[in-house]
C-alpha cells in the first residue's frame, strides 16, 4: 500500500502501481517483437516459457497453454522468430515480460511477404487498385451486407455498432469461414450471395489474427469477387496495421470491423441533430424572407398608394367638396347681394310709384280723350273731360274753370 504521510510504497503497491500503468497503454497491449528464442521449456502444465533476446537485452516470455495448441509448431532455441503479444507484469516476480499468443519463425515470415508483395505488384499492375474503379457509399444504406462468421466475436461488435448509430437499416449475414483453407471459396460465395439479395453496401469482416489467420484474404478469388460485386464492397480486416489483398480491392478500407460498421453507417443522433439545425436554420431562413418580402411589399404599397388612382380621388372628392362650398358660399353672397338690390330697387320704387303718391293724397289726371298726363292747366281748358286716378278707384270729371297759371 501507498503511505500518503511519509511517500512510501510497499513493494507489492509498487508492482501493482507499474501493472496498472502497463496495462493502460494502448500501445503495449498488441506488440511484434523480434528476437532469438532462448531457456524454451514446457513443463506439465503445457504452458511456454521462454526468453526472447537480441545483442543488447532480453525479455522473458511466456505463451499459455490454449495459444501453444495453436501453434503448428514451436521454435526451438536459437531461432528468430516473430512474436505477438502483449507487455504485462508478473507481480509475485515482480517482472515485466512478454504474454505470447503468436510464434512464427522469421524465414517463414518473409516467405509469406513475399508471396503477398507478388500477389499485390499482380493485381495492382491489372488495375483492380486504382481509386477511379472504387464505388461511394451510400449515405443512408437501408439494406447491410456482412460477410462473417456468425460465431466470431467481430461479428458481435459489428452488429452492436450498427444497432447504435443506425438502427434503421437492415443486417443481413452471409456467413463464410474467415479462416483456413476453406475461408477463400466460402467468402466468394458469400460476397455472391449477399450481393444478389440486394444490399446496398457489403461489410467483410475478421477480427484480429497472426500473419497466417489472416492469410485468406490474401487470396486473389475474394479480390476479383469483391470488384464484382454491384453493391460497393467495405473491408474491416484485422487491425489497422494489417494490410490485405481483399483491402487494396475493396472501395474503402477500415482498421477494424467496429471501424468498418461506422464507416458504412450514419449516426443517427448526428444526423438528427443535423436536421433540427437544418430544421431551425430553415425556419429562420423562412422569417428571415418573410420579414423581406414583407418589407418590400409595403414599399410597393406605399408606392402604390402614391400613385393610386384612389387617392387622387379622394383629394379631387375633397377639392370638390372644396369647391362646391366656395360655390354655395358665393352663391349665398350674390343672393344675398340681389337681395339687397333688388330691396334697394323696391324702395326706389316704391319712391317713384305715382300710387304712393296717390296715397298720400295726390292723384293722375289724364285726359279722357287720349289718355294724356295733364300735367298744366292749359291742356285741359274747361268743359275738358278727364280722368282722376286715385289711389282707390278713379273718377271721370268735367273742367269747369282753371285756378292760377
Amino acid at each position: 500500500m501507498f503511505d500518503e504521510r511519509s511517500g512510501e510504497y510497499t513493494v507489492s503497491a509498487l508492482t501493482g502501481l507499474v501493472r496498472r500503468t502497463l496495462d493502460a497503454e494502448a500501445r503495449l497491449q498488441e506488440v511484434w517483437v523480434v528476437g532469438e528464442v532462448s531457456n524454451l521449456s514446457r513443463p506439465a502444465s503445457g504452458h511456454v516459457y521462454f526468453s526472447l533476446k537480441d545483442e543488447m537485452s532480453q525479455l522473458r516470455a511466456v505463451m499459455w497453454r490454449s495459444d501453444a495448441a495453436r501453434q503448428r509448431a514451436l521454435p526451438s532455441n536459437g531461432q528468430v522468430v516473430r512474436a505477438h503479444g502483449r507487455i504485462g507484469v508478473y507481480e509475485q516476480g515482480g517482472q515485466y515480460q512478454l504474454y505470447a499468443d503468436l510464434l512464427m519463425p522469421l524465414d517463414a515470415i518473409g516467405d509469406l511477404h513475399a508471396q503477398f508483395q507478388r500477389l499485390w505488384a499482380k493485381l495492382d499492375a491489372e488495375g483492380l487498385f486504382q481509386d477511379a474503379i472504387k464505388r461511394p457509399l451510400p449515405p443512408f444504406p437501408r439494406r447491410i451486407g456482412v460477410v462473417t462468421s456468425p460465431s466470431a466475436a467481430a461479428f458481435q461488435d459489428i452488429l452492436n455498432v450498427l444497432r447504435r448509430r443506425f438502427p434503421l437499416a437492415e443486417v443481413i449475414l452471409s456467413a463464410a469461414a474467415v479462416q483456413g483453407e476453406d475461408a477463400p471459396p466460402q467468402i466468394v460465395a458469400a460476397l455472391q450471395r449477399v450481393d444478389a439479395f440486394g444490399v446496398d453496401v457489403i461489410l467483410l469482416a475478421r477480427g484480429g489474427g497472426s500473419l497466417e489467420d489472416l492469410w485468406c484474404f490474401n487470396d486473389e478469388r475474394i479480390a476479383r469477387a469483391i470488384r464484382a460485386t454491384r453493391a460497393p464492397v467495405v473491408t474491416g480486416v484485422g487491425h489497422e496495421t494489417d494490410t490485405t489483398l481483399v483491402d487494396g480491392a475493396a472501395d474503402r478500407r477500415a482498421p477494424t470491423p467496429s471501424a468498418g460498421a461506422e464507416m458504412i453507417t450514419p449516426d443517427l443522433a448526428q444526423v438528427r441533430g443535423d436536421l433540427a439545425a437544418l430544421l431551425v436554420r430553415a425556419g429562420d431562413a423562412v422569417r428571415a424572407g418573410v420579414a423581406a418580402r414583407r418589407h418590400a411589399l409595403d414599399n410597393v404599397a406605399g408606392r402604390l398608394r402614391l400613385l393610386s388612382p384612389a387617392g387622387r380621388v379622394r383629394n379631387e372628392r375633397q377639392r370638390l367638396d372644396e369647391l362646391d362650398q366656395r360655390l354655395r358660399r358665393a352663391l349665398d353672397r350674390l343672393q344675398q347681394s340681389r337681395r339687397d338690390r333688388l330691396a334697394l330697387q323696391a324702395r326706389a320704387l316704391d319712391a317713384a310709384n305715382p300710387l304712393g303718391l296717390l296715397a298720400r293724397g295726390y292723384a293722375l289726371v289724364t285726359r279722357a280723350a287720349d289718355g294724356r298726363p295733364v300735367t298744366d292747366a292749359a291742356a285741359a281748358p274747361p268743359d275738358t273731360e278727364i280722368d282722376v286716378q286715385l289711389a282707390r278707384g278713379a273718377i271721370r270729371a268735367v273742367v269747369k274753370e282753371h285756378k292760377g297759371e
